[in-house]
């Protein structure tokens, strides 16, 4: 039993080698990942599925190594070498972001206390960072002193949390029972909002056409008239409009709805207002680009993503409401855990998870570290790239964008002279697939308006503009070479 007992990280309670152990782990993993930080030059291995797939099933998982410095190194061989690296500035994919150090320590903190902030007597101290966190960042919102919220895993889970908050409050406010009210429940957003508004209303009960599509203008933003004319359709019809979702930075073109004018007419229907600014939350603390956000104030809930837009690990998000009183309609009271007699602040209450890691502390060291202002300049940094990679692709002949970005967001194409549509659409997977396997760099893809466009997305305020240009020259290569294929096999054809 004793040697079992000196893995464990408590060395006041077992003997002093254990403290030995811990901070030799501590320091090896840090050692071990610095030497790979350091060697890595590129964002991914290259290695193929079957490779990895081959390497991890040859690992006996009941044959242990009995040397956490084996182990580790057995690890870097399987993950570290072949994991995919954000901080390389040919890293332009996805809403992945490099992560500001100060962080990191917080990482260290976090896993070995293993504070739960689920209630008091867990975590203490770190139910009021988490606290005061929350309402720093509702102050940066526009929020009163009334406001509340919680942090979560991610963008989905605060967007389920908010809608369910917003079915919660309509429901109190409808003179008949749930299991008749709820069918009849609408939310309104555009078809460019983020998957998990559809995913939320499936879990909370809804009706399968339960999510409205709301038209946008000609820049794929929320038409506030379309949006009051939808909303009196749905009432109309029979339905009860439940929320409405705006969206501060689409996934595919990081576009930013009006949220000012949505705002006032979500406060003309009397209908609760989530603005789902996950990816755009970064322009809360922007020393440039704050007024993009003019109007979140009068939203109902906001939710915000640490780690896309304020370079934090995941998972650091968080759901922020306007009346905290609202985080109410979901508490649930247990004897052993939360009390309604509860004279201590208990976080479980306003939480969809019960045990949760203390991720708010990341946040905190970054910002006692390097300030709000810092984090925004380096969010305006990967927006004036994305605008610097859009002129650079429209300079090209080789090259078309889609749009003019928003955010840090470009869609492009290969497509020189001679190239159809078509003939693109078919071309861009298989390039994109390539640039991937070859490890160089890595883009994302996606289709807009039926056709398939490559996508920057520029979250690193490392990557240069001959960076970009690098990026593009090896898309450039490899179209080539790949319409050259074509050519030579029509020509066997023939």
């Amino acid at each position: 039993m004793e040697a079992t007992l000196e893995g464990f990280a408590s060395p006041h309670l077992f003997s002093g080698s254990t403290l030995d152990a811990y901070t030799s782990s501590v320091w090896h993993a840090s050692a071990l990942l610095a030497d790979r930080v350091k060697r890595v030059r590129q964002p991914y291995s290259g290695a193929s599925v079957t490779e990895l797939q081959d390497q991890v099933d040859a690992v006996d998982l009941d044959r242990p190594l009995g040397d956490t410095g084996a182990a580790l190194h057995e690890v870097a061989r399987l993950y570290l070498d072949n994991a995919i690296w954000f901080h390389e500035p040919t890293y332009v994919a996805h809403l992945n972001c490099p992560v500001a150090i100060p962080a990191l320590s917080a990482e260290v903190l976090i896993s070995a206390v293993n504070s739960s902030v689920d209630t008091w007597d867990q975590s203490a101290t770190g139910t009021l960072i988490e606290r005061r966190l929350i309402d720093w960042t509702a102050g940066r919102i526009g929020f009163g002193p009334d406001a509340d919220g919680i942090f979560t895993s991610g963008g989905t889970q605060s967007n389920l949390q908010a809608l369910l908050l917003a079915r919660e409050e309509t429901l109190a406010g409808v003179p008949e029972p749930r299991e008749t009210a709820i069918p009849r429940l609408r939310i309104l957003a555009t078809t460019e909002s983020h998957f998990s508004v559809s995913k939320s209303a499936g879990i909370l009960g809804l009706a399968a056409d339960a999510v409205v599509p709301v038209a946008t203008d000609g820049d794929a933003r929320m038409d506030p008239a379309a949006l009051a004319a939808a909303l009196d359709a749905v009432r109309a019809d029979g339905g009860i409009p439940m929320a409405v979702v705006a969206t501060a930075g689409t996934t595919d073109l990081g576009r930013i709805d009006p949220v000012d004018a949505v705002g006032a007419i979500c406060a003309e229907h009397g209908v609760w207002f989530h603005v789902d600014a996950a990816y755009g939350c970064g322009l809360l603390v922007s020393t440039r680009r704050r007024h993009l956000l003019d109007g979140i104030e009068q939203a109902d809930s906001v939710t915000v993503d640490f780690h896309k837009s304020f370079f934090q690990p995941v998972s650091s998000s968080a759901i922020v409401v306007r009346r905290g009183e609202t985080m109410r309609r979901i508490a649930v009271h247990a004897d052993y855990l939360n009390p309604r007699t509860a004279t201590v602040p208990n976080q479980v209450d306003k939480s969809l998870q019960t045990t949760r890691r203390f991720d708010a502390l990341k946040l905190w060291m970054t910002l006692r570290t390097m300030g709000s202002e810092q984090i925004g300049e380096m969010f305006d940094a990967v927006v004036d790239r994305a605008h610097e990679a859009y002129r650079q692709i429209l300079a090209d002949d080789d090259f078309e964008a889609l749009t003019e970005p928003s955010l840090s967001t470009v869609l492009f194409r290969f497509r020189p002279a001679g190239l159809t549509p078509a003939e693109c659409d078919e071309l861009m997977p298989k390039m994109r697939q390539r640039l991937f396997h070859g490890g160089q760099a890595i883009v994302a893809g996606t289709t807009v308006g039926g056709h398939y466009w490559l996508k920057f997305t520029l979250l690193n305020p490392n990557t240069t503009n001959d960076n970009i240009r690098s990026v593009l020259d090896l898309i450039r290569e490899i179209g080539r070479d790949e319409m050259n294929q074509r050519d030579t096999t029509a020509a066997v054809m023939v």
